[in-house]
């Protein structure tokens, strides 16, 4: 199983909040890429908060630096709207992009995205929110309802192409509460492809929580980690603890 940082990032700076909203900066992002590097993290995800606000992606200089000292896979989104924009990410050492609003506006966009560059490239993002006992997607970074139920939606993006699935509970980002279980054992039973469960980690026992009820593929965190609350150490040793299989190493 791997574990991904999330680093959002707004105007240079490593941005957080709570239910995608109320975002403080919280540092620099190539200072902790490095870091979460060092530390042992299997993948990073630089996402740009404001992209889907400006239609377009500024993060290229920060991941051209990370590229020169960090040597694990890279995932940028926020913002990718075309091929050329794909294109301009995987030149800049991005290993894969997250797609998430130009999807929900063209869904064949996925289909063109993922044969032109391979479906590996290429992470379908879910922004999930609780709404009459199912989940709704969102997009601009879940500020807007799509009217897309999200297991409906996730059948289709694995159906159009896409790789991987980052699946963002809006509700329990950045509370620290806990993942939401059963929106990722729903999403994760209904496709085949990997997902990513993204929000709401907060403490060591949400892992635990977590794998009990289903199995991703990774879990991506923000702020127990820009906070110091848990360490990259910490979270792969609970994995490994309950039998599945993580990655050890730590790097200089």
């Amino acid at each position: 199983m791997r574990v991904i940082s999330r680093i959002d990032i707004k105007n240079e700076s490593v941005i957080k909040g709570i239910h995608l909203e109320g975002l403080r900066k919280v540092g620099n992002p190539n200072e902790m890429a490095l870091r979460y590097y060092q530390q042992g993290m299997d993948e990073i995800l630089f996402m740009d908060a404001v992209a889907s606000l400006y239609d377009r992606n500024n993060l290229f200089h920060i991941v051209e630096a990370a590229c020169r000292e960090i040597f694990i896979p890279i995932t940028m989104g926020g913002g990718i709207r075309t091929l050329d924009d794909i294109h301009r990410c995987l030149q800049s050492g991005a290993d894969k992009v997250a797609i998430n609003t130009a999807a929900v506006h063209n869904p064949e966009f996925i289909q063109q995205a993922s044969q032109r560059f391979g479906n590996q490239c290429i992470v379908a993002s879910i922004e999930a929110k609780s709404v009459d006992n199912s989940w709704e997607a969102y997009i601009d970074n879940g500020r807007e309802p799509t009217q897309l139920n999200v297991i409906e939606w996730a059948k289709k993006l694995e159906s159009l192409g896409a790789g991987e699935l980052l699946l963002t509970s809006i509700d329990q980002e950045g509370t620290k509460r806990g993942f939401d279980n059963q929106l990722i054992a729903a999403v994760n039973e209904a496709v085949s492809i990997p997902v990513i469960a993204c929000g709401g980690m907060g403490k060591i026992e949400d892992v635990a929580k977590l794998l009990n009820s289903t199995v991703p593929s990774a879990i991506a965190c923000a702020s127990v980690f820009h906070y110091d609350l848990l360490s990259i150490v910490e979270v792969k040793s609970a994995i490994a603890d309950l039998g599945f299989p993580v990655r050890r190493e730590v790097r200089t």
